[in-house]
């Protein structure tokens, strides 16, 4: 239900920031507005306001929007518009208000992503700290001289402070450039540079964890199977298990790390597994029957009992990253360029063949990331509504008819002519353009299908 609501709220929020960038500027060009529409089909909700009684609707399916405005070329009789209506219409405003209202919806949903990363930044970024762990031998860190609990300081002379910045530059290094230096601190407080190479990096790596390619991952420290909350009436509850309990050893074979615990809870659904627990300076035996759980369609076991973490060590490895206000509005400018930027990059590469068409993503996979952001928590249903807009302000201005960018460009070719672009060249364009369109819907929905079907 969640996964739903953050769907639509998302799409919500994008399509009407974009439709509003489009009908004020229209309004701000005094051309006349006759419906403001959010989504298509039929009505739910509709109304009229304004001084130029504009219809505001809210359609069944909320995968689109538009503002339609007067225009002679889509009246059958202009003879009934009045003329001082007819001198609003939208064909007889110069090229450079056309390409003002036209450009205003792309320019909306960019604006949108400087506000939402300006948030974001002012109350502070969460993140791991870029303190590598074990470094696999073979791998482009091993050959760097990378160690395990290096600390990484800055990544192609940009400082870093999270495994979030670490990622970012990388993935924009590894477009333009096979090495890159990156600065580390090691545990004797000792700074170096070492020179990693990125030409291992496929172009199916880039939709894949690129990082552990490169033989770079999080420190993670050892982990008890230590129990923390305890779901009432679970099974681990059944069994006499509390919280604070550490599991030395299960049918007899030692646990020294939670991830070996849960892998053996999944591995035995309904089997009864012999637990021998340290409770304070105790040591005890206990019985728990994992409860068979269906997860994409694989029988896997649960006993209802989470992992308690190490509120110290946590506070050690993480950290918040915040801004004052005027630099919070700087990064947040330079986030939204360089996602976009990227954005292009990424889509040229996919065009040349340099990139994976896997990128593409449908309605499912952005409803599932909507839903995954949304339960971690605010914060990062922002950054994820940040990257989405900037994504609709980017495809838009794609040069593609039908698209904001196709009428940008009959525009471009009108002022250097002198002349508009002909009805029938128009109407070619558009077919070329929703066949475009067709072919990238289907790529979409074909990767969101594979992603279900595969996980």
């Amino acid at each position: 239900m969640l996964t739903l609501l953050a769907f639509l709220v998302t799409l919500g929020i994008l399509i009407a920031v974009h439709e509003y960038g489009h009908f004020q500027v229209a309004r701000w060009c005094n051309v006349k507005v006759l419906r403001f529409s959010l989504g298509f089909g039929k009505p739910i909700f509709r109304r009229h306001f304004g001084a130029d009684n504009t219809e505001f609707v809210i359609s069944a399916l909320p995968l689109g929007g538009y503002v339609k405005m007067l225009d002679e070329r889509e009246l059958t009789s202009p003879s009934n518009v009045a003329e001082a209506d007819l001198a609003r219409a939208f064909n007889r405003q110069s090229v450079w208000k056309r390409i003002a209202i036209v450009s205003a919806g792309p320019a909306a949903n960019l604006l949108l992503a400087i506000f939402l990363y300006w948030v974001l930044f002012m109350q502070g970024v969460p993140g791991m700290k870029p303190i590598i762990g074990n470094v696999p031998v073979q791998t482009a860190a091993a050959q760097a001289g990378l160690q395990e609990n290096d600390l990484i300081t800055a990544v192609a002379g940009q400082p870093v402070s999270s495994w979030t910045d670490v990622r970012w530059i990388l993935l924009q290094e590894a477009i333009k450039s096979p090495l890159v230096v990156v600065k580390v601190r090691d545990e004797a407080l000792h700074e170096h540079d070492a020179e990693l190479r990125l030409d291992s990096i496929e172009k199916e790596d880039f939709e894949s964890d690129f990082l552990g390619k490169l033989g770079l991952s999080p420190y993670r420290p050892p982990m008890p199977a230590r129990l923390g909350e305890i779901v009432p009436d679970g099974m681990a509850d059944k069994a006499g298990l509390q919280t604070g309990d550490v599991v030395l050893a299960v049918n007899d074979k030692p646990i020294t790390e939670w991830e070996q615990f849960v892998t053996l809870v999944r591995e035995r659904p309904e089997q009864p597994l012999m637990l021998r627990l340290k409770r304070d300076e105790q040591e005890l035996d206990a019985v728990v029957i994992p409860q068979a759980i269906d997860e994409n369609g694989t029988k896997i076991g649960r006993i209802g009992a989470a992992f308690q973490v190490d509120e110290a060590l946590m506070e050690k490895l993480s950290i918040t990253v915040s801004y004052g206000p005027l630099q919070s509005f700087t990064r947040a400018v330079d986030k939204t360029w360089e996602t976009s930027v990227f954005s292009i990059k990424m889509l040229a590469r996919m065009v040349t063949g340099e990139a994976s068409w896997k990128g593409v993503s449908g309605p499912v996979t952005i409803a599932s990331y909507a839903g995954q952001s949304a339960h971690i928590g605010w914060k990062s249903f922002i950054g994820f509504l940040a990257l989405i807009s900037i994504s609709l302000g980017v495809l838009n201005l794609l040069p593609v008819p039908v698209l904001d960018g196709g009428h940008l460009l009959y525009y471009m070719i009108e002022i250097l002519k002198g002349s508009p672009v002909s009805e029938a060249t128009m109407e070619v364009g558009q077919r070329i353009g929703l066949a475009i369109l067709a072919l990238l819907m289907a790529v979409a929905f074909y990767n969101d299908i594979t992603r279900f079907i595969t996980g």
